[in-house]
């Protein structure tokens, strides 16, 4: 796990510990494994395998200060700049940004193409600036008389000896898609994290947190971009992001294990695999649909060298390597065969050479949970690590994956009552009546179109605070026996007609665990705020969801050396699809007609029959798949929760959920994965030995080392 640490203090607390770190009273402190970027009185430590390109300082000339003079004690003001991961801008783009952002402004801090972190020291001011989508967050904490910050929590938690946050793994798991539930907190008590969108800006002990994004109002609509050219800037951005990780120096893996040698059957790529390592140059998935096709056709499409290494891996020269997964423990083969013809048909590419993997038993969701690393936080994503970990140890040092296109180019279903907000209900008529086709024929597939439409109406017209008072009081029902909720496509829509709704896991929470969550959407509902569509407010907090999970797999599913390329979460990327207008994202097949122009655009016209068409093969039933094999071992997990233990369920009810999803009743997968999940993060985070700092004023203990209380008081 790669991440950024430094702090902000009052200088009168602190004297200087030259290159070590900050010192009080002569006691040094400093984090475990890394490198600092700049030191006292405010230091910054890059930690973990960062890549000498990944990491870059622009210092500017020191500017007097109007009120110094040679004896007045003032120093000149240090003006620097760091920006940590993958970033296009040139040297001279990233003074001229330092420049700006001295006089205050951030929003050009994050209009660069690439992946990145910002770090801006004018002074003894500290700028922090975090991505739009969430997948590069920045959390902090009080600490010292000043502020600590760290792109991971739990260093600082570490710092502070935090103890658990029940509250919020009640949040997390009640209302996951709710940032009103979960606020600014984490799993750590006094940890706390800045939304997507934001900046933190620290003043000698103080700070503040600012937005640099404008947010959409209820009343005025943005202005609407016309669509052709809408769809040419997400074309231009993501050609641009792509271009970033083509142009970035890569690296060859410094340290290797031993080759293990000739093996029968083994070739060069094996044997890298064998050693850890993943193969040098660029490679994309083929396997994930049209948003990962897309990217390695752009990839594989721009001029430069996208592929590996010559002489190295498959010995493809200077191909891409695309990778397919072909998952040979389910059924559905006849599912699974078209996506594996087309992904054939676009490895046709000469620039392309196509591996595909074959898993087993050993691929499925829940499969060797015992093995994996102890993640930042808890998420869903930790029960499929070992899934994706094996496609990925397949890949090439610099993998793309389409992580977010769905999140970012899809309507959400709330966006449908921002049309009717705009009067605009011609455009509705498409997608309900493509939502009625998707039933199957029977008398109550008529009303689908109706149902739908009232319930995007009474969404328009229930104001914010009545939205969130109304979910409280549904939350506190929702672990009750209910009437029978429409399943499939039409279910989850109007679901998602709500300003907020119940996480998939809140059915098998305690009354006091919702009782809690209920209690911080209602103070939620009073605080004020400024009024957003609901549309675009649902779509924004299911991106960050989305994006916040995306980064626990990166860390659940690290492969050594590797780098993981997600562009449609980059802030320009994420900028440019929301000029999407609504009305063409609503429409039946969005999002694969918005793709497939983009690649027209970018040169690319002959794509496989059927690119584009949804898969319905096979997470759910990996996920059913996976969850009957392991069952005996969710169970034994679920004998003795430590979820139980902090009084946020019941376990004999989580273990009758499991036997009865293993069975093929219809229980929702994902609350399961939840539990799963949390539970897990729970137990190796407990387990942990050391906490990631060292010095002589290092923490006396790691950050929960005192365990879970039974049955605790929920923190709010």
């Amino acid at each position: 796990m790669r991440w950024l640490v430094g702090w902000s203090s009052i200088a009168a607390n602190f004297g200087t510990a030259g290159a070590v770190g900050a010192s009080e009273e002569g006691r040094t402190l400093h984090p475990v494994g890394a490198q600092l970027l700049w030191g006292d009185p405010d230091p910054l430590w890059a930690v973990g395998d960062w890549r000498p390109d990944e990491v870059r300082i622009i210092t500017a000339e020191p500017h007097q200060r109007p009120y110094a003079t040679p004896g007045n004690g003032q120093a000149p003001t240090v003006t620097r700049l760091a920006v940590l991961g993958c970033c296009a801008a040139s040297d001279e783009q990233l003074r001229v940004g330092l420049f700006a952002a001295r006089g205050g402004a951030l929003r050009h801090l994050t209009a660069w193409a690439g992946s990145y972190t910002v770090v801006v020291q004018v002074g003894r001011r500290i700028t922090v600036v975090g991505d739009l989508a969430g997948a590069r967050p920045v959390f902090y904490t009080p600490w010292a008389n000043g502020t600590a910050y760290a792109t991971a929590a739990l260093p600082l938690a570490d710092l502070i000896e935090a103890q658990l946050d029940i509250g919020h793994l009640a949040a997390l798991l009640a209302c996951p898609e709710s940032p009103e539930a979960l606020r600014d907190s984490t799993p750590y008590a006094g940890v706390k994290r800045i939304p997507p969108g934001h900046a933190l800006i620290l003043r000698e002990g103080s700070r503040e947190i600012t937005g640099y994004e404008p947010v959409a109002s209820l009343a005025v609509a943005a202005p609407q971009v016309e669509a052709a050219r809408a769809i040419d800037g997400v074309r231009d951005a993501l050609v641009e992001a792509v271009r970033a990780r083509l142009t970035a120096p890569r690296h060859a893996p410094e340290t290797l294990p031993p080759d293990p040698g000739p093996v029968p059957g083994m070739g060069p790529a094996e044997r890298r695999a064998a050693r850890g390592a993943p193969t040098p140059g660029i490679g994309a998935d083929l396997s994930g649909g049209s948003a990962s096709s897309t990217l390695a056709l752009l990839a594989a499409g721009l001029p430069g060298v996208p592929g590996t290494v010559l002489g190295h891996g498959t010995g493809a020269g200077e191909r891409l390597l695309a990778v397919t997964f072909n998952d040979l423990a389910t059924s559905g083969h006849e599912l699974r065969e078209p996506e594996l013809e087309r992904a054939r048909l676009i490895a046709a590419n000469p620039r392309l050479h196509h591996v595909v993997v074959a898993a087993g038993e050993e691929a499925l969701p829940y499969a060797n949970l015992d093995s994996g690393p102890l993640t930042d936080e808890p998420a869903p994503s930790l029960v499929t690590a070992e899934r994706h970990r094996g496609r990925l140890a397949a890949g090439s040092a610099d993998h793309f994956t389409g992580a977010g296109a769905r999140q970012v180019l899809d309507a959400h279903p709330a966006r449908l009552a921002d049309l009717l907000l705009d009067r605009r209900r011609r455009h509705l008529l498409r997608p309900v009546t493509a939502l009625a086709r998707s039933e199957r024929p029977s008398p109550q597939s008529l009303f689908v179109p109706l149902t739908v439409y009232r319930a995007a109406r009474r969404l328009a017209r229930t104001p914010y605070r009545t939205g969130l008072e109304a979910a409280a009081g549904d939350l506190l029902l929702a672990n009750r026996p209910g009437p029978a909720l429409r399943n499939g496509a039409v279910g989850a829509s109007l679901a998602a007609l709500a300003w907020s709704r119940p996480g998939p896991a809140a059915r098998w929470l305690t009354g006091e665990a919702l009782a809690e969550v209920s209690v911080r959407l209602t103070e939620a509902a009073t605080r004020p705020i400024s009024v957003q569509r609901p549309g675009e407010t649902r779509a924004r907090a299911a991106l960050a969801r989305h994006a916040f999970d995306h980064r626990i797999l990166e860390q659940a599913a690290e492969v050594r050396s590797q780098r993981l390329h997600a562009p449609y979460l980059d802030n320009q990327v994420v900028r440019a699809c929301r000029d999407l207008p609504e009305s063409l994202r609503v429409q039946p097949g969005a999002r694969a007609a918005v793709l497939r122009t983009v690649l027209a655009g970018a040169g690319i016209h002959d794509l496989p029959p059927g690119w584009g068409s949804p898969t319905h093969a096979s997470s759910a039933a990996a996920a059913r798949t996976g969850l009957r094999s392991a069952l005996p071992h969710l169970i034994a997990l679920f004998d003795a929760p430590l979820l139980a233990d902090a009084g946020l369920i019941e376990a004999r009810v989580v273990r009758g959920a499991l036997r009865a999803a293993s069975e093929g009743e219809p229980v929702p997968l994902d609350g399961l994965a939840d539990l799963v999940s949390t539970e897990l993060w729970l137990r190796r985070l407990l387990s942990r030995r050391g906490t990631c700092w060292t010095g002589t004023a290092a923490p006396r203990q790691r950050a929960v080392a005192g365990g879970v209380p039974r049955r605790p008081t929920l923190q709010s």
